[in-house]
């Protein structure tokens, strides 16, 4: 993947995310034995058994994964310990939870009278039925009576189900269907998202086709089905309540294992798209030929203005296919394409592409490989057009000075940017006091600018803070992991002091090499030093190489 060859290729930029199994495991280790353990909470809710509380670990350290997962996608260019400290608060949070639930068999009961209080307390009748924030685990046909008992009531307003984090099995899942036969009609959004967890493929299966034959026919606005092994069987399970959908508004396929055949199963059994203006595809492994299929239904999404497709192992070919699809519409306000391989002519096609987009706001294009020839391509095109765009993340795409002049133009003209990201590139002071300097005057709405990991000195360190000082809405400067000596970080400091809001917006500094570079003149001589003998040297050591090389 593209962000972890950027990190191997700079050796001093430590990834903390995400951890290692054997991390995870360590983890849940130390929550089985504190839920188990005598305390204030087990003393008033209950005390859980060994078994018990290894099996709320097991499920809290998932939970709390997968939120920091996708923490860590939002902001995939950081070094990964925000994801950590998000991992270890959503964990807390979850234990904190399962102790005040205490024991399994005193939580059912309180449950129940919770859901009748709320429902006679409220003089309003609630539209959004949502199970998922109870206690994550496998439900049997008896509790899964108790959870959708609400559904049952006569006259009740439901047109919102979300069932995900429950694992349903075969008896829970026959149960569900005899009560949402009563209120399918009713229904406009579904959220199955993770809920056949641990459940065998065949059983699993079963589930999903179960659900889709009862809510097949359901006009819906938005369908939600990440988080599932879906793969091509799981698709096709869901095959009936595809087919019946016309007017879907909202489609989210995230984490779902899309390979090409899957992509074409979507594509093949979906009916329309005209209407819809979400569609998420993320962490999937589509692929080159699957991105070729889904640029099928992408020419149909005439109404789109929300497109993710991240982390989907696509490459250039699948890319030029996605970004040509996207010409077919003209509404597009926020593009998530991170993590891909789309190269420099995947970042010209898609270059093409967004010029009818006018109203784009947000662009997330980290770790695409586009180097300065798809860069440079972009930042033209947006310069043209997205009059109102507010984030640009371009993190990870090697690009280099010879880049920066254009996109300097192009952020002179975005005065309502609030965050651009440039990071794990290979800006070097020249083109970051270009595209500092653009970002100087105006764009009073500034939040966050990061520039680290760029192989910058103090020159570039001392230009971006000079941009920055002075926005009042201004929050966040990283410059870390760059060759900023200790002299020059003191002059950051005192630019940034006698700005608006002080040294509180310098983010950390932890994996900055002081020693690494030069803040002066002498930088540059000695890369011109090192330059002239860098082929020399090379050559040598390679014909030494090539003296031992036997065939």
């Amino acid at each position: 993947m593209p962000m972890a060859q950027n990190h191997e290729k700079r050796g001093f930029s430590v990834k903390l995310w995400p951890p290692s199994e054997s991390t995870r495991l360590m983890l849940v280790e130390r929550m089985t034995s504190t839920l188990s353990s005598e305390s204030f909470f087990s003393r008033r809710y209950g005390l859980l058994s060994k078994e018990e509380a290894a099996e709320n670990a097991k499920q809290i350290e998932k939970l709390a994964f997968l939120a920091a997962n996708d923490h860590s996608s939002e902001d995939p260019n950081a070094d990964g310990s925000s994801a950590v400290q998000f991992y270890a608060k959503e964990s807390s949070k979850l234990m904190l939870d399962a102790l005040k639930r205490g024991p399994t068999a005193k939580a059912r009961e309180p449950v129940k009278e919770a859901i009748t209080e709320t429902v006679e307390a409220s003089p309003m009748k609630e539209t959004v039925f949502d199970i998922s924030g109870g206690q994550r685990g496998f439900v049997n046909g008896a509790l899964a009576t108790q959870l959708l008992r609400p559904l049952e009531e006569r006259g009740n307003s439901y047109t919102k189900i979300c069932f995900s984090n429950r694992s349903f099995g075969l008896e829970a899942a026959c149960v569900a269907k005899s009560i949402l036969m009563g209120v399918q009609k009713n229904l406009t959004d579904v959220d199955l998202a993770d809920f056949i967890a641990g459940r065998p493929e065949a059983e699993a299966l079963e589930v999903m086709s179960i659900f889709s034959s009862v809510l097949e026919g359901c006009v819906l606005r938005s369908l939600n089905l990440s988080d599932n092994a879906l793969g091509e069987k799981g698709v096709r399970a869901f095959g009936s309540l595809l087919k019946s959908q016309k007017t879907l508004e909202e489609l989210y396929f995230i984490n779902n294992g899309i390979s090409v055949e899957a992509a074409r199963a979507i594509c093949e059994l979906l009916p329309s798209v005209e209407r819809l203006k979400i569609l998420h595809f993320h962490n999937n492994m589509t692929g080159d030929d699957g991105a070729k299929a889904l640029s099928q239904l992408l020419k149909d999404c005439i109404a789109l203005e929300d497109f993710r497709c991240s982390s989907t192992r696509v490459g250039s070919q699948g890319g030029i296919a996605l970004a040509g699809a996207l010409r077919a519409g003209s509404r597009l306000k926020r593009l998530d394409l991170r993590d891909n391989m789309f190269g420099k002519s995947g970042g010209v096609a898609l270059s093409q592409a967004i010029s009818g987009h006018l109203g784009l706001t947000e662009a997330y294009l980290s770790y695409l490989n586009f180097r300065d020839k798809g860069t440079i391509a972009l930042a033209n095109s947006l310069k043209e057009g997205a009059p109102s765009l507010k984030v640009l993340e371009i993190a990870g795409n090697d690009i280099t000075p010879k880049a920066a002049p254009a996109l300097a133009e192009c952020l002179a003209v975005k005065h309502l940017l609030t965050k651009f990201v440039a990071s794990e590139n290979e800006l070097k002071d020249e083109g970051s006091v270009s595209i500092c300097r653009a970002l100087a005057e105006g764009h009073e709405h500034l939040k966050e600018l990061d520039l680290s990991t760029n192989s910058i000195t103090g020159i570039g360190a001392k230009a971006a803070a000079e941009a920055v000082a002075n926005k009042h809405d201004f929050d966040l400067l990283n410059i870390d992991a760059n060759f900023i000596s200790e002299e020059g970080i003191v002059v950051v400091k005192d630019v940034l002091r006698k700005g608006v809001k002080g040294v509180s917006v310098l983010g950390s500094l932890e994996d900055n090499d002081e020693e690494g570079g030069c803040d002066d003149e002498e930088c540059e001589s000695d890369d011109e030093d090192e330059n002239e003998h860098e082929g020399s040297d090379s050559d040598t050591e390679l014909k030494e190489k090539l003296q031992n090389l036997k065939m």
